[in-house]
């Protein structure tokens, strides 16, 4: 397909741009390599999720995710996901990028397009797919109000899923790609039900006797100490309760271990081969490994790495998948979006301290109260399933297609 006369003038503008991808150091992955590009950075996680699903079921399939140049990284990306310099529109910086990573697919998440990286990936033969495709724009600046690049530049992926019916027409009155467009929706964030033994499982529900018990997820030092404020107020009313404790980092694990002990709590060590007895009051499992056990024990869970600034929040979906109600604290930056829709559906709370801690585990440990949150979280992850499936599904053929030739 010859090139548009916008597109042709976009590449001899790119082919000025200055070279600035510095030597790639990290060695491609064995076996297949899907190239995740986020647009949006804060997007990041959302996009990690969906590549590391289709990598789970195709077996020994890499995964690189590039952010716009000169965007802040993305933070706490999954483990699995190798974070790449993206290159800069110079031919030079391209080339580069391509042959040293050489991609077998890229999942290309908007709004800002990069023509020449389009094209040129385009020319190697690498299937792309547009996502969330509503309304394009060019990553440069000095060319967004120009239309006549992003028409020359849309045909040159291979499938383009719509962010809604209205933005499918738009797309395609902006350009010829109706054999393109895939009728979708926004990619949201989900998150598949992590694993448990579920000999663990029945066990500790034997010794459990249908105790209430609430999880606190991914906890830093430092929010221990409204943590268990809110605990020994609970107890005052139910005095049965059980905390389980996750630390984020394992390591913090004895330390929060002593300061329980110092504050003349009942701990018990899971990692030790401790089943709570009736007497204990708090459990502490320092492996995150364990967190699908936990979610399913607990219908409530404080999302650790939230109640302190800096540490941008856990991913609340894990716990929403398993049927656990979530609370969480104001420092959540990494995972907005998921955090806003499940409070929007009912399925979280915000919590700012001990006292409003405590009032929200009073509420929320209600049997109807914790199911109902329980549901709503369930039609959430639900909802960012169905897209993830339809792009996983689309990528799995283009992967088999060139895995073929």
């Amino acid at each position: 397909m010859a090139r548009s006369l916008g597109l042709s003038a976009y590449l001899a503008f790119a082919r000025r741009q200055a070279p600035v991808l510095a030597p790639i150091q990290d060695a491609r992955p064995q076996g297949q390599l899907v190239w995740l590009h986020c647009a949006d950075p804060a997007r990041a996680h959302v996009l990690a999720q969906a590549g590391l699903r289709l990598a789970a079921q195709r077996g020994q399939t890499g995964l690189i995710l590039t952010t716009p140049p000169g965007h802040p990284i993305a933070r706490d990306l999954p483990a699995g996901v190798v974070l790449a310099e993206c290159p800069s529109e110079n031919p030079a910086d391209i080339q580069a990028f391509l042959y040293h990573w050489r991609p077998d697919a890229c999942l290309w998440l908007g709004p800002w397009l990069r023509p020449a990286l389009i094209e040129a990936t385009n020319l190697r033969g690498i299937p792309q797919m547009l996502l969330d495709a509503d309304e394009p724009a060019l990553a440069h600046k000095k060319w967004r109000l120009m239309p006549e690049p992003i028409t020359g530049t849309l045909p040159l992926f291979n499938a383009i899923l719509s962010h809604s019916t209205e933005a499918a027409n738009r797309l395609t009155r902006l350009a010829p790609i109706s054999d393109l467009m895939h009728k979708s929706g926004p990619l949201l964030e989900d998150s598949p039900a992590l694993p448990c033994n579920e000999t663990d499982l029945e066990g500790l529900g034997e010794a459990l006797g249908g105790r209430p018990v609430w999880l606190a997820s991914q906890i830093h030092l430092d929010e221990m100490r409204p943590i268990l404020m809110a605990h020994r107020t609970v107890l005052r009313l139910a005095h049965r309760t059980l905390l389980v404790i996750v630390p984020d980092d394992p390591t913090q694990a004895q330390a929060i271990h002593k300061l329980c002990q110092e504050d003349r709590w009942n701990v018990a060590s899971w990692d030790d081969g401790e089943l709570p007895d009736p007497n204990t009051q708090v459990l502490i499992s320092e492996d995150r490994r364990e967190l699908g056990l936990w979610y399913r024990v607990a219908p409530v869970t404080l999302m650790g790495s939230s109640l302190v600034p800096g540490q941008g929040g856990r991913n609340p979906l894990e716990a929403a998948a398993l049927g656990s109600a979530v609370l969480y604290g104001p420092g959540v930056r990494d995972y907005l979006d998921s955090y806003s829709r499940l409070a929007s559906a009912g399925a979280a709370r915000i919590v700012k301290d001990a006292d409003s801690l405590a009032t929200a585990l009073g509420l929320v440990t209600a049997p109807d109260q914790a199911a109902a949150m329980a549901h709503a979280g369930w039609e959430i992850v639900s909802e960012g399933a169905e897209v993830s499936d339809q792009i996983i599904a689309l990528a799995q053929d283009a992967l088999d297609e060139r895995g073929a030739s």
